[in-house]
């Protein structure tokens, strides 16, 4: 595989985890995050820090995984990024964003005669970090094979989505969904097994290893079982986020969504609670809370 120039700006947990593959697979790396701490162990494997998202956008292809809507807005409209960028470049869009934003930025890059991929991942951080991210990749099929090598670097599969970029972030936005309702399934049922008895631990461990034997339902399934909500693989502030995303794609094409209407509701009760640094399977920690289970010694 050819070594390429890459840029790549927005490094949390997501970010380094895949940006640190690009630079083990060797190519040229140069990097940008607003808090510039999160650069330094990315330059330690050999990448480049540079002090503003322009300069990282002076390569091949750019990067980014931004952590939402505004984040993206500020970069690439406020801050005029596409300008700067050399036609042809391609930009590719690992973030989970509304359908309108995906839609907008598709039009923007255009006009600029810029290249743009809607890339969003389904993994947490250490899946990431083992470069075995499921990428979803939509926009033209030229452009996606040729940043195929890269996007390899990062992931296990490639799921071609299409051309039009925000079929990429629709099956996004669905899929967290289901994973939310997933959470929210096992939390209460958890809570009505241990009202009668049956501890969360023994209940999940027999569901997911018959019924519900799926990465989805072991994985979340394990952290509820253990209660161990930090540290967050999926903060829950950022399941908010994209349950209101999908609520909002809901909306837009007239399709009744109740249950995210139910799981937006039980994810604004937790962030009620004070609860933010943590990984949004403290859903289960909701229901226990709805069903008095601590007063009841339960």
């Amino acid at each position: 595989m050819a070594r390429m120039k890459v840029g790549f700006i927005g490094l949390g947990a997501m970010g380094s985890a895949m940006a640190s593959n690009l630079i083990k697979a060797g190519h040229e790396v140069t990097v940008w995050n607003r808090s510039p701490g999160a650069t330094e162990p990315l330059v330690s494997l050999g990448a480049k820090a540079v002090r503003s998202a322009d300069r990282a956008a002076q390569g091949e292809v750019l990067f980014s995984m931004l952590a939402n809507d505004q984040a993206a807005r500020d970069i690439f409209f406020a801050g005029d990024l596409l300008s700067g960028m050399d036609k042809g470049t391609i930009h590719v869009n690992h973030a989970t964003i509304s359908l309108a934003l995906a839609r907008e930025l598709a039009q923007a890059h255009a006009q600029h005669g810029l290249e743009y991929v809607a890339a969003p991942v389904f993994g947490r951080p250490d899946v990431a970090a083992a470069g075995k991210l499921n990428i979803l990749a939509a926009g033209k099929p030229a452009v996606i094979e040729r940043v195929r090598p890269l996007l390899d670097a990062m992931g296990s599969r490639i799921w071609p989505l299409g051309e039009a970029p925000e079929r990429a972030n629709v099956v996004k936005i669905a899929g967290n969904f289901m994973l939310g309702a997933a959470i929210e399934s096992m939390a209460e049922a958890s809570a009505l097994a241990r009202a009668h008895g049956v501890s969360a631990a023994d209940f999940l461990e027999v569901m997911t290893s018959t019924l519900f034997a799926a990465p989805a339902y072991q994985g979340y399934g394990k952290l509820i079982a253990e209660q161990r909500y930090t540290p967050a693989g999926f903060a829950l502030p950022l399941g908010y986020k994209d349950i209101g995303l999908a609520l909002a794609a809901a909306d837009a094409s007239r399709v009744p969504l109740p249950l995210a209407g139910l799981l937006r509701d039980s994810l604004l009760e937790a962030l009620s609670a004070g609860d933010e640094n943590v990984d949004w399977s403290i859903l289960a920690q909701v229901a226990a809370r709805r069903a008095h289970l601590d007063e009841r010694g339960l």
